[in-house]
């Protein structure tokens, strides 16, 4: 039985993968964490979240003796913290043994020459972003197995990355163009009026300048236009990507390059039917619909997934699954 240490247990990505790491048999948590500064330390965790009064664990503050027995008891740590933090706190975890799966974006671009540009920082552990591998589980698992510095992939990128790898060989020059809607708990639990449920009306935000437009054009291998909205409901993403085909590209060839997923429990595939975000929410499941038309060669591949689960925690959690084989 592995032990896992959570820091930024009192986030909704931070609580739900407390929930799926307590429910896994082969794992135990080792602590759950939060700033020293954080007004929820010592507070058990089911009074912030009343439906996980099954789980009998108290935030604790990560004072430098919790790091230290972080080090001395768990075999993994991961970090749903901000990307400030975790730049930090991944490198130090790392470099003293332990596994890290890091659910911020401090660790997901190899380039240093991006994070000052989309995260506002200069990165300072190269030698740990060297041996970084990119947690989407359906495509690096290998990777994942074998290294110990794993960066999980974002929401939105996951949703598209998705949709968009089977048939990536497919693509034209043209740029493909992502429509993202997300659920307010996106923008996570600290209160913000932009996010207050009341003030939310469906729009478009980041537009040409989101941080997650590079992390998948980078992982795709081809730029993106994307544009990620906000929408008024809990959780869930719904990504609908238009892209255009090369010459000669059939609809059976969509067909089975998509094929790639049968074999993948979490990844339902559906042609000429469209995904609810209804369907995925509370699981750790991506449902993906197509439609191809020939004449034009437009492609219209749709992505559901919960933003919680498989675009953070569940997807966290697949990666401890591949990484300590079981």
């Amino acid at each position: 039985m592995k032990s896992i240490a959570i820091i930024g247990a009192s986030g909704y990505t931070g609580a739900q993968i407390t929930s799926l790491i307590n429910a896994d048999e082969n794992l135990m948590i080792q602590g759950l964490y939060v700033s020293e500064n954080s007004l929820d330390k010592g507070k058990p965790l089911s009074d912030l979240y009343p439906s996980y009064s099954h789980i009998s664990l108290s935030l604790s503050p990560l004072c430098d003796d919790a790091k230290m027995l972080i080090v001395e008891q768990a075999d993994a740590v991961v970090l749903a913290t901000d990307h400030a933090v975790s730049l930090h706190l991944a490198a130090w975890f790392y470099q003293k043994g332990l596994t890290v799966f890091d659910l911020s974006g401090a660790y997901r671009f190899s380039d240093v020459e991006q994070y000052p540009k989309w995260y506002g920082f200069n990165h300072e552990y190269q030698d740990v972003l060297c041996d970084a591998v990119y947690g989407l589980a359906e495509w690096n698992s290998e990777q994942i197995a074998s290294s110990k510095m794993i960066a999980v992939p974002g929401c939105y990128p996951t949703a598209s990355l998705t949709a968009l790898k089977p048939i990536s060989t497919f693509l034209t020059d043209a740029f493909p163009v992502i429509n993202a809607v997300s659920g307010v708990t996106g923008a996570g639990r600290k209160a913000q009026l932009h996010t207050s449920f009341c003030e939310v009306s469906l729009t478009p935000y980041g537009v040409l300048g989101h941080r997650h437009q590079p992390e998948i054009a980078t992982q795709l291998g081809q730029e993106v236009i994307f544009t990620p909205h906000l929408g008024n409901f809990k959780r869930g993403i719904l990504a609908t990507i238009t892209v255009q085909l090369k010459p000669g590209i059939t609809e059976a060839d969509v067909a089975a390059a998509y094929a790639v997923y049968d074999d993948a429990p979490l990844i339902t595939v559906k042609q000429n039917q469209f995904p609810r975000i209804d369907d995925v929410v509370n699981t750790p499941n991506c449902h993906l619909g197509w439609k191809f038309d020939p004449e034009t060669h437009y492609l219209v591949v749709a992505s559901a997934i919960d933003n919680l689960m498989k675009g953070a925690a569940s997807q966290a959690h697949q990666c401890i699954k591949i990484h300590f084989n079981y």
